[in-house]
């Protein structure tokens, strides 16, 4: 349970710094690129928050999701660094946070999987 509270914090951390990197990336790909970046990772703090109001399959289910959209989150980060949008240090910066909600993600995933029955 503390756990759970932890990963949130953690994607409030990254929403708090993400959010305004992004609003100087490229005005022409505000309504694509910039867009799906940060609706990724707003979409995995909202499954996270999901997943911690059921049990059972449908915690898992939701996780599962997150996981792929975390995924998602990865690929554009690597877009934004790829295209210059994010300097070295500041990709190196949010990858670290990425890994960090990954890692704390694959731990809740083993724990859902483990100990809770089906609902």
């Amino acid at each position: 349970m503390t756990e759970d509270l932890v990963i949130l914090t953690r994607v409030f951390d990254l929403l708090e710094w993400l959010v305004p990197q992004a609003e100087s990336f490229p005005r022409s790909y505000r309504a694509t690129v910039t867009d799906r970046l940060v609706g990724s990772a707003l979409d995995f703090g909202e499954q996270l928050l999901e997943a911690q109001a059921h049990r059972g399959a449908a915690r898992r289910a939701r996780l599962a999701g997150a996981d792929a959209t975390l995924n998602k989150l990865r690929l554009y980060l690597r877009l934004a660094h790829r295209w210059q949008w994010l300097s070295n240090g500041q990709y190196e910066h949010v990858s670290r946070m990425v890994a960090e909600l990954g890692r704390m993600l694959g731990g809740w995933l083993r724990q859902s999987a483990g100990s809770e029955p089906a609902t």
